[in-house]
């Protein structure tokens, strides 16, 4: 399936937004990013395109929703790019691999390096690349430990939060305590996002000549 030329320029006035919205009637206003894809590819009005790849499909609407407003506009050049993305049973299996990897060796050590522990963080990163089930398995042992360190971290840290919460007197001492904890979450924030557009922009590649 190609692309419905005449309805790109839509494009430019599209509004991405979380969940699902109902068909356009007069130009398109407002959809998620796999709702548009099917949109310019002429195909009924659905957040699940058949002209697009599942994997790449079921990872953008999630990241889709996830995302805050301002921040989910950025998935909009991807739109033309996803049709046609919905090839072969084997580059399926190469990308659902790639998320593998991207969740294992990327997202999560960056999530571990924020609290505080560095040195799983970088035994993490250190594994071999997520390719197939044999390499899965060889990289368990290593990211099962580092998991459960993670976990007991974050539930410590969201002790220690709760408790401060608790001491706090005044509602303005919450917010400023909620405004420092966003704050601090932000380059973490933006470092994956960066990373997760270039595991989409690799997923759409695969199976290109």
């Amino acid at each position: 399936m190609s692309i419905i030329e005449e309805r790109l320029p839509y494009l430019d006035k599209i509004q991405l937004g979380h969940g699902s919205h109902p068909a356009p009637s007069n130009g398109m206003v407002a959809a998620c990013v796999m709702e548009a894809v099917a949109y310019i590819a002429g195909e009924p009005w659905s957040d699940h395109p058949k002209c697009a790849s599942p994997v790449i499909s079921s990872f953008l609407r999630s990241w889709n929703d996830s995302l805050p407003d301002a921040d989910r506009q950025m998935l909009k050049p991807f739109i033309p790019r996803l049709v046609g993305t919905r090839t072969s049973k084997k580059d399926e299996e190469t990308r659902a691999w790639m998320v593998t990897d991207w969740l294992a060796r990327e997202c999560a050590p960056a999530w571990m390096r924020l609290a505080g522990l560095t040195a799983q963080a970088e035994l993490v990163e250190a594994l071999a690349p997520i390719t197939s089930a044999a390499s899965a398995r060889k990289a368990q042992p290593t990211l099962t430990a580092a998991r459960k360190e993670s976990d007991a971290a974050w539930a410590a840290a969201r002790a220690a939060t709760w408790d401060a919460a608790r001491a706090a007197a005044r509602d303005a001492a919450r917010a400023a305590a909620r405004a420092a904890a966003r704050a601090a979450l932000q380059p973490t924030v933006k470092a994956l996002q960066v990373s997760a557009l270039g595991l989409v922009d690799r997923m759409i590649e695969v199976g290109k000549k």
